[in-house]
């Protein structure tokens, strides 16, 4: 009268060991790809902080992530940001005393009056492009933000290398742009097999930059 049972069991525990070693042997195939990209100017320097991204064939689903612009000691932090289309960015103020954040980038127009702390409802990047953020009270203060039709990008770190980490396997193009850019770099074709790493470089010329007004 007990066998029928244990042999249920048995039965279910052998067909779960299965089916972990079909997933486990078929995993490899399912693993995402890496994109490494150096980015320099014409002299050979490194280009910290420049955004690199790749925009499928296809459109991508995976939804946009929260991200946050912050005030503190009378800067933003960061410098540079890239994000999806469609992600809501917070702007917390640090400081004791009151910014007013303003954009004139066509694709985000806003004003944030004076305020301390954080704003009630955070900002929503809707179109793709450079946003270029500034303060109505410190002239000084300025950020930029990349909005782009992807969820797979990354930002240059000081030796001007950005990994683009969890891309699945397809065709894409690369895209690079950096706030000091004399002209938009060509998107490059990059096509990606499941776990591996894909390595491109960019030279890009820099435009001159104005001072920046010095903190008040």
């Amino acid at each position: 009268m007990v066998i029928a049972p244990v042999r249920q069991r048995y039965t279910a525990v052998v067909n779960w060991f299965v089916t972990f070693l079909t997933l486990c042997v078929a995993a490899p195939s399912a693993l995402a790809a890496t994109v490494g990209v150096t980015i320099k100017d014409a002299q050979g320097a490194a280009l910290e902080d420049a955004v690199v991204w790749v925009i499928p064939k296809a459109p991508a689903t995976l939804p946009p992530k929260g991200a946050t612009v912050e005030q503190r000691d009378k800067t933003f932090i960061p410098l540079v940001s890239v994000i999806q289309t469609g992600t809501l960015v917070a702007f917390p103020n640090r400081d004791e005393i009151r910014h007013h954040i303003y954009s004139f980038s066509p694709p985000k127009v806003f004003d944030i009056k004076l305020y301390a702390g954080t704003p009630v409802s955070p900002t929503l990047f809707d179109k793709p492009g450079e946003v270029v953020l500034g303060c109505n009270i410190h002239d000084h203060m300025i950020a930029y933000i990349y909005v782009v039709d992807s969820p797979w990008f990354a930002k240059a770190n000081k030796e001007g290398f950005a990994r683009i980490e969890n891309v699945p396997a397809g065709d894409y193009d690369l895209h690079v742009r950096h706030f000091a850019q004399a002209a938009q770099a060509a998107p490059t074709l990059v096509k990606l097999r499941a776990d591996e790493t894909a390595t491109a470089a960019f030279t890009i010329g820099r435009r001159p930059m104005p001072p920046r007004p010095a903190a008040k």
